[in-house]
């Protein structure tokens, strides 16, 4: 080696820095405490929902391993044999399995096809009207059938819709027509079931677009209206578009409820004549749990509904998030 290459590394050698050490910052995570520390209000506030959540959510989960056991309430939950998926072929091999599940999503989807675009269009036409007075009185009345609770609303339509002193039938006696047996025909049974839902909830669910209507420069419609823009256009080009992110996250919300359907006013205005129309897989499961006593057969039926609610909400989300970048997640 020569001499001027040794001097060259001899040189390079005393040039390297010396070995140091990885030092973990920690100063990021102190940094997080500290903020936590200085909102600790915010954190008190969200305590409650968290405990609520928690503890009527998350802790019965404990629970879903009934499904796959033989449950026995003496035994308890560990104590019950391990059947695995015994409940879930005993269910989808069943007779009954597809007229739930059909029942289930024919409801759903009817209620989703004809409930969903009116808050739409009620909020959209509510958002035109100038009069103060006239809108305010068409808000009330709209609003008003949301507070009637369930009991009270299958009572009226049981009553209303009677084929012996219903005051609909009367109508239509009057108008030539013969008595309908609304409640007693299963072909009736989603049609009442759809509409009165309808007009129980249209005026309440307007609310959530009005208030995103509110947000509206109102320099796109003056802008608009200089620019020789009708009315429909000037909705069509401003006020829809501004409702579209809103449209999504409440059309993926609904999408993944659709078998989750609640069974209270169906199994109000349930009865043996409509039963082919009205049983579906919510009062299936009230049936067997709760009256049959067949807690671990009910468990998986609630299971499976579940998880397929899981996958319609995730596949829906998705889909929303790539086509309009709006989704819940």
């Amino acid at each position: 080696m020569s001499t001027n290459t040794a001097t060259a590394l001899k040189r390079e050698e005393e040039n390297k820095e010396p070995f140091k050490p990885k030092v973990i910052n920690k100063k990021p995570k102190k940094k997080k405490n500290r903020k936590i520390l200085q909102n600790w209000q915010l954190y008190i506030f969200i305590l409650p929902a968290f405990l609520y959540f928690f503890i009527f959510h998350y802790i019965p989960m404990y629970g879903i391993q009934i499904a796959f056991k033989d449950f026995v309430p003496s035994l308890g939950i560990w104590g019950s044999e391990w059947v695995g998926f015994e409940h879930f072929t005993r269910f989808f091999e069943s007779y009954y399995f597809w007229d739930l599940l059909k029942n289930t999503l024919g409801i759903s989807v009817y209620e989703l096809i004809v409930g969903f675009p009116l808050p739409i269009i009620l909020a959209l036409a509510l958002n035109e009207v100038k009069d103060g007075l006239y809108k305010r009185t068409v808000q009330t009345v709209t609003y008003a059938p949301h507070f009637i609770s369930v009991v009270v609303m299958a009572g009226m339509i049981i009553a209303f819709l009677s084929p012996a002193t219903g005051i609909v039938n009367h109508f239509l006696v009057l108008l030539g027509f013969d008595p309908i047996p609304f409640m007693s025909d299963p072909d009736w049974f989603k049609t009442v079931y759809v509409f009165s839902g309808v007009w129980q909830s249209t005026g309440w669910g307007t609310i959530i677009y009005l208030a995103a209507l509110s947000g509206v420069d109102p320099q796109h419609h003056e802008a608009a209206i200089v620019d020789g823009a009708t009315r429909l256009q000037r909705i069509w080009h401003i006020n829809i578009p501004t409702l579209v992110p809103t449209m999504v996250i409440l059309l993926i919300m609904n999408v993944g409820n659709l078998l989750a359907m609640g069974f209270e006013k169906i199994l109000l205005l349930q009865n043996p004549l409509n039963l082919e129309s009205s049983n579906v897989i919510a009062t299936f499961v009230y049936q067997a749990g709760l009256l049959d006593a067949q807690y671990s057969f009910a468990a998986a039926v609630g299971l499976f509904n579940a998880i397929i609610n899981a996958i319609l909400l995730i596949t829906v989300n998705q889909i929303a998030k790539k086509r309009s970048e709006t989704s819940l997640w």
